[in-house]
């Protein structure tokens, strides 16, 4: 049973960092991708980065160039260091798992995490 846990979020201003953790269990079996998507009210919940376990990284064009998504194999966690951060990043962030490959519909996805907000003010 994969279970996942977010922290980090929290309210910045515009140009402000944040850094998003995802703790948990992953596959043991298989190889495996961990994401990172985000959703508003009203909007779907939209893919914001995925990590594979052998390291491929994949960015929406919106944060490309802002976002860096990263793993640490030790401590079963990923993380999503966002940095010049922008009123339309304000969202729920939710991390999430399937095994094998990535993909970008979170449909997909096996494992959530219950979420934490990001909150950017201009």
């Amino acid at each position: 049973q994969v279970q996942l846990v977010e922290s980090g979020g929290g309210s910045v201003e515009t140009g402000g960092t944040l850094r998003l953790s995802c703790a948990g269990s992953v596959y043991t079996d298989s190889t495996y991708c961990l994401g990172w998507f985000r959703q508003t009210p009203g909007k779907e919940r939209e893919r914001v980065a995925t990590i594979h376990s052998e390291g491929t990284t994949v960015y929406a064009d919106s944060v490309k160039g802002r976002f860096i998504i990263s793993q640490d194999h030790i401590k079963n966690t990923v993380y999503l260091q966002m940095n010049s951060l922008k009123p339309e990043d304000t969202a729920m962030y939710y991390c999430a798992a399937r095994r094998f490959f990535c993909h970008m519909q979170p449909t997909e996805y096996s494992y959530w995490g219950q979420g934490t907000q990001v909150t950017v003010s201009s």
